[in-house]
């Protein structure tokens, strides 16, 4: 009986994990937002009841992928509406629409969106004073109002169905994107070690073009970052499910300088294999050792990685690097210009562990 459930407790998990993507998720409220909203706009006094259209564009308006975003979409797009709304109700009450004041209005709303504070609101600007002048027309007032509060009602029903179903967080996704980056550096330093264990000059690989690739990465990971954050503001389930991101910002601030670090020991392996971007030597008996402590740093942030994060393998590294610049050491009968790759790579190393140490430190197990 238990083995024939297991099937079925599996499809479930997977459906459930479907729904629960935030994407899916956001569409379904937002469509279960328009769907009341439209039920409601009728209901609307006044000249307000003959523009319920506007109302589920207002719950569209309200659907972020974060309830703060939603909130500060909602709030500048009302104040653009505001603003598009007076340039037009200024025409009207000065001269009438024509033209040359339609124009003026769109051009001084387009002005308006020059605006940084108004955000998404800059769009409507224009918008709505265009709208209030060809749409409205002699009914100008009664559309400004009806517009205005339609938008309004479905503004407030999507920032209620948000906050009521399953706030989003993004917590999850960048902790992902951490250890997505984490990733890529471990395998990357790892593509290193094994180009300097091959005959040499290697062949070009990968690991020579993927500077921008690391860059990117980090970016991303700055961003999911910083959606975590705002994701958290006043979200109940942020009490629910407390996470200490300070702790995150300081592993990414860690990783972006091992990332700059990495890059310039690609650099350096690359000048030495092809004499690009910088043409430099690196001597046969230098590149086992070299090789070794950089394998032995892409274990280190391999395991942060993984969760297996151990101080002995930090250790390891930082005798392989140790080893590194005695092998310089012992050689330098080779002569400055014969040992500088090894030792722009070594303190590239130096610099990578002196980054990682606090988090490993941190995040391994105390001793027994």
């Amino acid at each position: 009986m238990l083995s024939s459930d297991l099937p079925l407790r599996a499809t479930g998990s997977r459906v459930k994990a479907a729904v629960w993507q935030p994407r899916l998720l956001q569409a379904v409220k937002t469509a279960v937002a328009v769907a009341i909203a439209w039920k409601l706009a009728p209901y609307l006094p006044g000249v307000a009841n003959d523009y319920p259209y506007y109302a589920p564009l207002g719950v569209i308006v309200a659907s972020f992928p974060t309830l703060m975003g939603s909130i500060k979409n909602a709030a500048q797009t009302l104040a653009g509406l505001v603003i598009g709304i007076a340039l037009a109700a200024a025409v009207i009450i000065f001269s009438e629409p024509s033209v040359i004041t339609v124009s003026l209005v769109v051009g001084i709303g387009i002005l308006f969106g020059g605006i940084r504070q108004l955000g998404a609101g800059r769009d409507y600007v224009p918008i709505a004073g265009l709208f209030v002048l060809i749409v409205g027309g002699p009914n100008a007032d009664g559309y400004s109002i009806g517009y205005v509060s339609q938008m309004s009602l479905g503004i407030v029903v999507g920032l209620a169905v948000n906050l009521l179903v399953a706030p989003p967080l993004r917590v999850t996704a960048a902790v992902k994107e951490l250890s997505r980056l984490r990733g890529a550096l471990g395998r990357h330093l790892e593509s290193l070690a094994d180009a300097l264990d091959a005959d040499w000059p290697p062949e070009e690989g990968e690991w020579s073009t993927q500077g921008q690739t690391l860059a990117s990465t980090t970016k991303a990971v700055r961003h999911a970052l910083a959606e975590a954050d705002e994701s958290r503001r006043i979200n109940p389930r942020a009490r629910i499910r407390p996470h200490d991101l300070s702790t995150d910002h300081d592993d990414l601030a860690a990783l972006e300088n091992v990332t700059f670090y990495v890059r310039d020991l690609t650099d350096v392996l690359a000048g030495a294999a092809w004499g690009t971007p910088v043409p430099v030597d690196l001597p046969a008996v230098l590149r086992p050792p070299l090789s070794a402590a950089v394998r032995a740093t892409a274990a280190v942030v391999i395991e942060w990685d993984t969760g297996s994060t151990s101080l002995d393998t930090l250790h390891t590294a930082e005798e392989a690097l140790a080893a590194v610049t005695k092998a310089v050491h012992d050689h330098r009968e080779l002569g400055a210009d014969a040992v500088v790759a090894a030792s722009a790579a070594a303190l590239d190393l130096t610099r990578m562990l002196a980054a990682l140490s606090p988090g490993i430190v941190r995040d391994a197990p105390a001793p027994a």
